[in-house]
């Protein structure tokens, strides 16, 4: 690897550990940037995953020191998300994604509304409503949010931040934290069956982890010093470009082609 890709891997990296840490959706630009590299898109689905397992190492040692969250918080919900993940990544082995992606810029453009219309539910939380074992519906939730995390990676803090505000009652600060802990519980599972069916380049998922290190880090600091309202506003800015973005790739080219 040329010193000057090495940089921008790792530039790339940081930008995206910063958005994934934050908010999420910064595998969109880790994923995008390794296709542009060369790589498949179902191996640079599988590589995006090193990367992501070492920013959030970082990123729960970072968010447990400054005591924003217990591991009871975070354990049982990372159960069925790690059930639904290792199915997901099961079948996203040959991945075909361009249907599932305008899904996705439809249910995050739904998410932008909740986060417009009704921000005091995502920034006071839901006070007292938090219970250490989840009930059968939040199961569920997360189960399917597991499913799609282990499908393709990106965009999945997003549902993960949806389902620990609006169902399980956390301000945006504490599920940041959370969500990191449950990401961490299934990535190893979902990166081991991408490595075992050759889709991963580890050169390039170890790079790019290393700035996805460093922008977790930041990210944890940035989350816990200004709070749930900045981090609402860096929601709405980031699931507008992540949804205009699936659009205009997925439904633009194929008009334009009549």
């Amino acid at each position: 690897m040329e010193w000057y890709i090495f940089l921008f891997v790792v530039a790339i990296g940081f930008v995206s550990g910063f958005i994934n840490t934050l908010a999420g959706s910064g595998s969109l630009v880790s994923i995008l940037m390794l296709i542009h590299l060369g790589l498949p898109i179902n191996v640079a689905n599988g590589t995006n995953r090193i990367a992501i397992m070492m920013q959030n190492i970082v990123g729960v040692a970072s968010f447990k020191k400054q005591k924003v969250f217990e591991w009871k918080e975070g354990i049982y919900l990372s159960i069925p998300t790690a059930v639904g993940a290792t199915i997901g990544a099961l079948s996203a082995i040959s991945l075909k994604n361009d249907i599932m992606e305008i899904v996705i810029a439809i249910i995050l453009l739904f998410m932008l509304g909740i986060l417009v219309i009704k921000p005091d539910k995502w920034i006071k939380g839901q006070a007292g409503k938090f219970k250490e074992k989840p009930s059968v519906w939040q199961i569920i939730i997360f189960f399917f949010i597991g499913l799609y995390g282990g499908f393709i990676q990106a965009g999945v803090g997003f549902f993960l931040l949806a389902g620990l505000v609006l169902s399980a009652g956390f301000n945006l600060v504490k599920a940041n934290a959370v969500k990191v802990f449950i990401v961490l519980m299934y990535i190893p599972l979902t990166l081991a069956i991408f490595a075992f069916s050759g889709q991963v380049n580890y050169l390039f998922g170890i790079v790019l982890g290393i700035g996805n290190m460093a922008g977790a880090f930041l990210a944890t600091k940035v989350a816990v010093k200004w709070g749930p309202q900045f981090i609402r506003y860096f929601l709405i800015v980031i699931i507008f470009g992540s949804a205009l973005k699936l659009l205009y790739d997925n439904i633009f080219p194929p008009i334009l082609e009549l």
